[in-house]
């Protein structure tokens, strides 16, 4: 029985447009004792695109991520969400291998892309990151032209055989990417002096230039204002009809409006991940609810 209704404070719920339903206290998973001890929700999917599997990373000798199992599917966007320093984007950059590049850190248990073990030791990171592409939390175009960037990754991957095929590679992804009409008249100016939201756009656009399987988004619009979130939101869910998508973000109002799917973190442990509506308006684990209706964040 119902026996709770606790509105999101005043900016969630103005942006989500619904409150959080509650349920009774003594149905949820409190903390205390084995409030770590599983994942709350269904972490398995039927046909996943890429699938984590007691994943542990650690700087040095801190834990930063501890026994995290999940799956991300075909075609959809999963939100992760949870406080500062929850481990959300150390575990985001796992699926294409960024954290190689920092000396402290390791990683252990198994992630596949299509059933293929992505840290096997015969493994190409170059390969991997054209499949599982990242678009980071600050626009970083590269100091080149709109077109060279977008051409970049074409170019060294050995997509196009010629002008030709790069000219169309370039528009493609310019035009899925919802900048073609804003730079088409410019594509030899540099990208850096496009706006904060061009310039995003420009980085996704560079990232699916190169056919990948998966995008990766680390906090793509926590550097924008309100007008380019909205393009890059209406953007993610354009794309997921091709791409399956990762996204981390500080908002909540983001998450329950762009993605299916979401998995809450908190201190380096995945608490709860199901539907968003569901952990949005039934949150199950206690630490889920506290931090979805402002008790902390």
């Amino acid at each position: 029985m119902l026996t709770e209704i606790t509105t999101l404070n005043q900016r969630e719920a103005g942006a989500m447009g619904h409150s959080a339903i509650l349920r009774d206290g003594a149905n949820k998973v409190k903390p205390g004792a084995g409030e770590f001890a599983g994942t709350v929700g269904k972490i398995t999917l039927a046909d996943p695109r890429m699938s984590a599997r007691n994943v542990d990373v650690f700087y040095g000798d801190k834990h930063a991520i501890q026994n995290v199992s999940l799956d991300i599917g075909k075609n959809e966007v999963i939100s992760m969400i949870g406080p500062s320093g929850c481990g959300k984007s150390t575990f985001l950059r796992c699926f294409n291998r960024m954290n190689d590049t920092i000396d402290s850190c390791r990683v252990t248990g198994e992630i596949t892309l299509d059933g293929q073990d992505i840290y096997d030791k015969s493994k190409d990171v170059v390969p991997l990151r054209a499949q599982v592409g990242m678009v980071f939390q600050k626009p970083n175009p590269f100091p080149k032209s709109i077109y060279d960037n977008i051409a970049y990754g074409p170019r060294i991957h050995g997509l196009a055989e010629g002008r030709d095929e790069m000219d169309e590679i370039v528009e493609s992804s310019l035009r899925r990417a919802g900048l073609w009409k804003e730079v088409k008249d410019r594509l030899d100016q540099p990208g850096t002096g496009l706006s904060g939201g061009q310039q995003q756009r420009l980085c996704i656009a560079r990232a699916i230039a190169v056919s990948p399987e998966v995008i990766l988004m680390d906090e793509p619009c926590s550097a924008l204002d309100p007008i380019a979130t909205a393009i890059i939101e209406e953007l993610i869910d354009e794309l997921r009809e091709n791409f399956t998508i990762a996204i981390v973000t500080h908002s909540m109002q983001q998450a329950a409006r762009v993605s299916q799917r979401t998995a809450y973190f908190h201190l380096g442990r995945l608490i709860e991940v199901g539907n968003t509506d569901d952990i949005f308006t039934h949150p199950r684990h206690k630490l889920t609810e506290d931090y979805i209706t402002g008790r902390f964040g």
